[in-house]
Formats: C-alpha cells, structure tokens, sequence
C-alpha cells in the first residue's frame, strides 16, 4: 500500500468474530435467547457471525409462526432501513450463537460509502428476496411432505455455496410444524418416514442425506 493511501475496505474482516467498535459490538447469544422482541424499537442491524437464528411473528390472537431460519453470515433486523420503527418479529438464538450489532447510521455510511459492503449487503437482501417467494410458491403448490424435505435441505444448506453441512443440530418438531405450516403429528409422520427410506437419520442429531432431494424434486 502507498503512503496516505486508505486501506482496502475488507467486508469480511469488517464483520468478523472479535471486531467492535465503530457503531458494532459483538455478543454471545445462549440457546433461546431473545436478541430482539417483537415491538422494540427498530434501530440497528444484526449479522450472525456463528449459530443459528430463528424469526417469529405472533399474531393479535396469539397465534406463533416461524417466518425464517438463519444462519452463519446472514444478515437480519433489515427492516430498520425502511420506516420500521418497531420490530415486526421476535429473533431468538436456536443454539449458541455469535451476532454483530450494527447501529443504522453505521450501515446507512457504509452503504454510501463501502461499494464492497453495499454488494454483500444487496446480495444478502437479493437471496431473501428470492428466498421468501419460494417459501410463497412452496406454501401454496407443495403437499407438507414436500415441504418438510424442502426445510431440512435448506438448514442442511443445501443449493448453497460450498459443502452442504449434513449434520446438524437437532430442531424441534413442534418448530419444524411451525414452519412448515402443518401439525407435530404430521411432521413425525413424515419423519419417521424419511428415516425408513434411509433420507434422514436422527437420534443425537440430524443427518440429512442428500437423497431426500428426490422428495423435493418428484412431481
């Protein structure tokens, strides 16, 4: 680098484990610890650097859905770039987890000012874009069966860049209902199903066999 040259702005490094300061702190998050509510005030946004995170909507009946599942390097808490002044779901850790808070008036400079950051930053905005329609086709063409494979292959980061991670943590199967859009008793059903056909194997944790992509792609 030449002398009064700035240094390479470096999303990965920006983001990374360890790194605060600047607008960010970074926190562990133990499992089933809520890392914002549902109504809270919508003022930063969060990027998980390890573990899982699951989004929930509750309905003004009281009714609980699950609207998405998350990962390692994805970002959540978006909303707060809009006019969302309040959180319009609860995010919680499913196992431990690893998350960057990053205050709004940080990521709205970045955005203006990192060209590296505002291409990971529409990327991430561009897959749950396409994520979420997918989930809409899903929900009205696909039997639940289907679905629930279509779920485990996603957590299982099939159809994703690099090697799919086939073992996983366990989930729940009341959670796995709540996605899918169908009852625990079904979801065992199709569970023990999977097993039997030598898709899935599940006791300590979850194996998902690659397989169980003949679920989602047999019409």
């Amino acid at each position: 680098m030449r002398a009064n040259e700035a240094p390479t702005f470096d999303p990965k490094v920006f983001l990374g484990l360890g790194k605060i300061g600047e607008g960010r702190t970074s926190a562990e998050f133990d499992k089933n610890q809520v890392v914002f509510a549902q109504g809270d005030p919508a003022n930063a946004i969060f990027y998980i650097q390890k573990g899982r995170v699951k989004l929930t909507v509750v309905s003004s009946s009281g009714k609980e859905a699950v609207v998405a599942i998350l990962g390692a390097d994805d970002f959540f808490g978006e909303g707060c770039l809009t006019r969302q002044s309040q959180r319009v779901s609860t995010a919680s850790a499913m196992d431990v987890c690893s998350i960057m808070r990053i205050e709004k008036a940080r990521i709205v400079r970045l955005l203006h000012e990192e060209p590296a950051f505002s291409e990971v930053f529409v990327a991430h905005l561009l897959s749950r874009s396409i994520r979420v329609e997918e989930d809409l086709v899903d929900q009205l063409f696909n039997s639940s069966e289907k679905r629930l494979a279509r779920v485990l292959l996603l957590l299982a980061n099939f159809g994703k860049e690099g090697q799919p991670e086939t073992v996983i943590a366990k989930i729940s199967q009341e959670t796995l209902a709540e996605i899918v859009g169908t009852t625990r008793s079904r979801v065992s059903f199709f569970m023990n199903k999977f097993r039997r056909l030598g898709f899935i194997d599940y006791k300590d944790r979850l194996e998902i066999h690659s397989s169980l992509l003949s679920v989602v792609l047999n019409d």
